[in-house]
Order: structure tokens, then sequence, then C-alpha cells
């Protein structure tokens, strides 16, 4: 059974408060009014000791003095004051605080300290912030919150929990109809983060989707946790993830105190945790509203209906390129339209019905549900507003209507889309709220909006019993003393006890190397073996396909002077003598590298001379599925050459995968004191993939 730490529990009397404080002055009065005002049922406590009442609430000197311990409160006072105060909460065994104050470890300096001293004072309360807004609590009626916003009481809706408060007031404000439940501000989370927010969020069953505007996740492996067990309770989670550019790294980190972290990761780990990753704060919202409106699609086939031919080819070509398949009707579907259509109309999916139909709403149901009755999961409206008085709105109405009646007729979700977001008026989006059909605003949103919720619902639906413990980053320690180089040969040996296939090899000294070669069998490669040279082909310590005895010879003294020339004073040891693969299809790049946020990443892609030139490659956080390797292996440019491009011999996709699961399991295996490996390149030929180099760099504590 999962037992709840103190500290959770806490979050969850701060979400959902039975009693709320106020700790402030004159400035918090117009927020102490708003919380009766939103319908708060539960007592509303101000603690100020120069008033006798704010805000039309009567003051308390101390929260000693205050008639329990509160659930909620908002602490809008001065950062060395806000400290005194979590003390003093805590020794109450008050349940959530959240900390207005600015000026701690965002301004560097003795905000650093301070912040320290926050931490110590929080103990087990769940505290939100320091420098953040708060939380509205929509559901029931509770404001903590230091200024205006906009929104109403939900019987259900998404949650938002957003870095920025601005952000988070902002969106409070949209004009699309987005049912919010919680609005959430993290500010620097030095206490609690987004993973704890998402953690409690994902239980509450009125919450139907968490929306997340991140500049940096402090604990990845309780992201993952949390992440994971919204994936398992169907609760989406969509994230706009800011600070992805070079500048904007710098920013974030400047904002929140956080480590920004490399935007490829953050795309693997969202990728593997089912979470939404969208670009924008429209996409952020419309995301939201279809899946917390309309629930998610049962699939991802979509039929469109349109009167205009150019929406249409919008559509299509948004259809392509996200996936979503636009199948054509049946035959007897597309007689039943031809009979219902002008002779001149084209029965196709998208359908331009045409205005031959318009405003006759018995005629309009009847076109949709011949649609809908086919293999569809959703029907979508494309459909603008006019704006040229009421017969036009009447209109309008029938075709939404229609959609929504031929829809609910045959079990499918119902769309309706405007091109332009200010086309379709509020009073049409709050009716089809109230009858389950999403009103989206803006086409491409609407379309980004419905790929993701369906592929979310696939994931779910495909997420075997308990398989969600398997999305979970371990943690893993930050190594940061002295590394050593592991002798390529022995880093074959090592790999090769995990199932890496690599050439046959002798090691010995440069003056037997023409012997060993000739029992292997021409032609060789000769390499550098001790000492340990990093970068062999810039020291000269690499010469490939080696002939003869004669040639062995000759390049082992080449290789002398080159290695001394790059390194006065370096003899070799010894060389590593191999046979020379051949009928190679493709060079392939394998490669771990250890991270301080997300911890061992797993590359693969191109690899040879291609590695920094075409830059085709996939990034896996580990550890890893077998089935994942090989989804990301077939997205590779490359992986036409794999298949067999142009008529020349396919590689043997399957060693492929053999081999990156060898390299993944040899760094689980070692998580604790890899550092960085790489196998490059990996000969794939059309039978067996093997290394022909590897590089492992461990810590050397």
């Amino acid at each position: 059974m999962n037992i709840l730490s103190k500290r959770q529990q806490n979050i969850r009397r701060l979400l959902k408060p039975r009693h709320v404080c106020i700790i402030g002055g004159q400035a918090m009065a117009d927020s102490i009014r708003r919380c009766a005002q939103a319908g708060f049922a539960g007592e509303v406590w101000v603690v100020n000791p120069k008033y006798e009442e704010l805000g039309g609430r009567k003051c308390y000197p101390s929260i000693a003095s205050l008639p329990e311990a509160p659930d909620a409160t908002f602490i809008a006072v001065p950062r060395e004051a806000t400290i005194e105060m979590l003390k003093e909460l805590n020794a109450r065994g008050a349940g959530g605080a959240i900390c207005y104050a600015a000026g701690f470890a965002e301004v560097g300096g003795e905000g650093v300290g301070l912040q320290k001293q926050l931490i110590e004072a929080a103990g087990d309360l769940a505290v939100v912030g320091p420098n953040c807004y708060g939380i509205l609590n929509y559901l029931d009626g509770i404001v903590l919150w230091p200024t205006g916003h906009n929104g109403q009481k939900v019987e259900t809706g998404c949650a938002l929990v957003a870095q920025s408060g601005n952000i988070a007031l902002n969106l409070t404000c949209n004009d699309r109809s987005v049912p919010f439940a919680y609005v959430i501000t993290s500010g620097n989370q030095v206490v609690l983060n987004v993973a704890d927010f998402v953690d409690a969020l994902a239980e509450d069953p009125k919450v139907t989707a968490i929306g997340l505007y991140i500049e940096a996740i402090s604990d990845v492996a309780a992201f993952s946790r949390a992440a994971a067990k919204a994936l398992q309770n169907g609760k989406p989670l969509i994230a706009l993830k800011a600070g992805k550019s070079e500048l904007g790294s710098q920013l974030a980190m400047s904002h929140t105190s956080s480590l920004a972290g490399s935007d490829r990761m953050y795309d693997a780990l969202f990728e593997r945790l089912g979470v939404i990753r969208v670009q924008s704060i429209p996409d952020l919202l419309e995301t939201m509203k279809l899946i917390s409106i309309a629930g998610l699609p049962k699939g991802k086939s979509l039929a469109v209906f349109t009167c205009s031919g150019g929406d249409g080819l919008m559509t299509a070509d948004l259809a392509e390129e996200l996936g979503v398949p636009l199948n054509p009707h049946s035959s007897d579907q597309v007689a039943d339209l031809k009979a219902q259509l002008p002779n001149f109309a084209s029965v196709t999916n998208p359908l331009d019905y045409n205005t031959s139909l318009w405003s006759h709403e018995d005629l309009l149901t009847k076109c949709f549900g011949t649609v809908m009755r086919g293999d569809y999961d959703a029907g979508m409206l494309i459909l603008d507003y006019a704006t040229d008085g009421e017969a036009s709105e009447r209109a309008c109405d029938a075709s939404v209507n229609a959609i929504m009646a031929a829809c609910d007729t045959h079990g499918k979700m119902p769309i309706v889309t405007a091109t332009l977001p200010e086309l379709l008026p509020a009073k049409v989006r709050a009716r089809m709220a109230t009858r389950r059909a999403a009103p989206m605003q803006g086409l491409p949103e609407a379309m980004r909006a419905f790929a993701a919720a369906a592929r979310f619902a696939y994931q779910r639906d495909h997420l075997k019993a308990g398989s969600a413990d398997a999305l979970i980053m371990p943690q893993t320690p930050v190594l940061d003393g002295p590394t050593r180089i592991v002798s390529e040969h022995d880093a074959k040996l090592a790999l090769g006890k995990y199932g890496l296939k690599a050439p046959a090899s002798r090691i010995v000294a440069p003056q037997d190397a023409a012997k060993a070669a000739a029992g292997l069998g021409f032609p060789v490669v000769v390499k550098v073996a001790a000492p340990v040279i990093a970068h062999k082909t810039e020291a000269g310590a690499v010469a490939i396909n080696l002939k003869s005895e004669a040639e062995v010879e000759a390049a082992v003294a080449r290789m002398q002077a080159s290695v001394a020339a790059y390194e006065p004073g370096l003899k070799i040891e010894k060389v590593l003598v191999e046979a020379m693969v051949r009928d190679v299809v493709a060079e392939l790049i394998i490669g771990v590298k250890r991270d301080p946020q997300f911890g061992l990443a797993l590359v693969v892609g191109a690899g040879g001379i291609l590695v920094e030139m075409v830059e085709d490659s996939a990034l896996l956080l580990l550890p890893t599925e077998r089935k994942t390797v090989e989804k990301a292996i077939h997205g590779l440019k490359i992986a036409k050459l794999l298949k067999g491009y142009r008529g020349k011999s396919a590689g043997d996709i399957e060693a492929v995968v053999n081999a990156v699961m060898a390299v993944a399991a040899y760094a689980e295996a070692h998580r604790g004191d890899l550092v960085e490996l790489d196998v490059n390149p990996l000969m794939v030929l059309p039978h067996g993939a093997v290394a022909v180099d590897a590089l492992i760099i461990q810590s050397d504590k």
C-alpha cells in the first residue's frame, strides 16, 4: 500500500482545504473578499496584529491565536518575515503555505542563504514558491492569489501548473472557454516542485487533464513517477517547455534558479512518459480544452466536414503531417451521400457538403450522420461564424447542432473548429460544452490537439498492468571526480559479456603484430592498444585494410613515429590487431552520456564520418525497452539504407537492435560509475552487426 508522507498529506490539505488563512496587510484586502465571492464555504482567517479587520474579516494577532491550524495559508509579507511565519505554521501543524515574496535564490547573493533558511523553516509544510502567485481552486471557490483573475466555479476541469505567475494569470483570462479546475504557480520550487503537484492532481477524479508551463524540471526521477501515475490514471499531461534555445535556457536559470537542461532530453522524457508536448500557449489551451470538454477519442480516424475547398486542403495537409488518417468513405456511404448532395459535389474526406444544405438542420444531420455511421472516431466541422446578422448566425447554429446530433447518435466525438479563434462565439462554445462537444479555435491547433489526444489514448489503452513502473527514471548519482578511459580491447570484452559482437582480434607487442595478422587472416586493422589514446585517428594510431605482413610492419612503424609526434615521449607498448569487417551496409553509432538531470541517455544514429555531417540520431533515456529501440531505429534517416536502398543489400536490423540493447544493458549495470560510452562505428552487415571501435569512460573514484 502506498502510504503518503506527512508532506504529501499536507499537499492534499493545501489543494482541498477546509479553512484558509491570509497573512498580510491592506494590499490583501481585495484578495480576502474574493474568497467569499468565489463561493468558498469554509472558514477564512486573517492574521495581522495591526488591524481589527481586513477585507470584511476579523484579524487575529498571530498564528498561535487562530482557532486551529489552517489547512492552507497565503503569506504576503516580506521575505524575512515569511521565514518566521513558516516556522510558526509548521510548529502549529498547518497544512500548506504559499510564499508570495520574491528575493530568494533567483536574485543570488544573500537570497541564496535566505532560501536555505526558508527550507529549514518549512519542516513538513507543503510550501508553494517562494516568488509565486499562489493557487486558484475553481472546484471549491478558493482564491489564494494576490491579484484579480478571471474564471468561474466548475464541476470538473483541467489543472494548470505554471512556473510563471504572470503567464498563469494571463491564462485565467483566456477567451477560449477552457474549464480550469486549478491554477497553480510553482515559483522557485524550493519545497514543492511540479512533480509534487502532478502526483496529487493525478488522484483527483474531478481533474480531466493537467497542463504544465515548465522552465525546468528540478527532479526528473520524481517527475517521471508522477507522470507515470498520471498516465496510468488516464490524466493527460500537456507540457509547454520554454527555454529550449541557448538564450532561453540562460533566462530560465536566472528566472527560477533551476538547471534548464537539454531540450532533446526533455523530448525523450516526454515521449517516454506519454506527455503531450506543445509549442505555444494556444496549443496548450486548445489541447487542454478538447480533452477536458470532449474527453479522449477512441481512435485517431477523423471525418471532416466543410463548405470550403480551401479548408479541406489545409486540413488534408495537416492530417498528413500529424499522421491523422482521413479514411475514404465506404461504397454504400458514397452512394448515399451522392443521393443527398448535388451532382457536382465531390464525395471525399474532407467532405465539402457545400451550400445546398446550408441552414437545413434536418438535411445536415442526415448528411453528417451518413458519414459518422462509418469507421470514424470523431467528426470535425470546420466553421467560422458569420457576423452579418441573425439569419447567418442561425444557419451556422444549424450546422453545429447537426454535427453534435450525428456524433451523439453514433457515439463519436464531436468537434467544431473555427479557422480564426475569434469566429466561434462564446455562447456557442458554452452550448457545445454542455453537450461534450469540443469548441476549437484555430484549425492547426484543433488538428494538433486531436492528434495528441488520440496518441495519449492509445498509449494509455496499451499500458499493461504494472508496466507504468518501467517508465520511471531511476535516481542516478552525479559524478564529478576523476575519470579513466578503458582501453578499446577491454571495452569490447566488457560489452561482449552483454552481447555486443566485435571482430576477431589479438593484443600483442608491436613486433608481433605481423604474425598475429597472418593468424587472423588478411585484410586486418591495426590500432594502438597501450598506452590508451582516446582519439586514435588524430594521433595516427590506426591503420586499416592491411593486406600482408609487410604492410602491417610498415604501418606499425608509421604509428611509432606518429604517436611520438602526437605526444612527445609516448611509446607503443601493445597493439590491437583485428580482422577487417567487409560487406558493410551502413555504419551506426551507439552512445551513452551521463546527464546531471536526466541520468543515462542512449543515442543511436548514423555513425562513422556521418555523425556530425548528417546529424541523424535518436535519443532515449535509460532504462529502455526493445520495442522503443526498434521504433527509434526505424525512425532514422539511415533506416532507408538498412532496409535495402535502390536494390542494395539490406542490413540486419534485428542484429542492430541486439547491439543497442547490449550497450543499454551494460550501461544499466554500470549506472553508478559510467561517465560516457561510444560504439562508433557499429558496422551493419547483411547478417549481423559488429562493433569495430568502442570507448568507455568510467569514474576513477
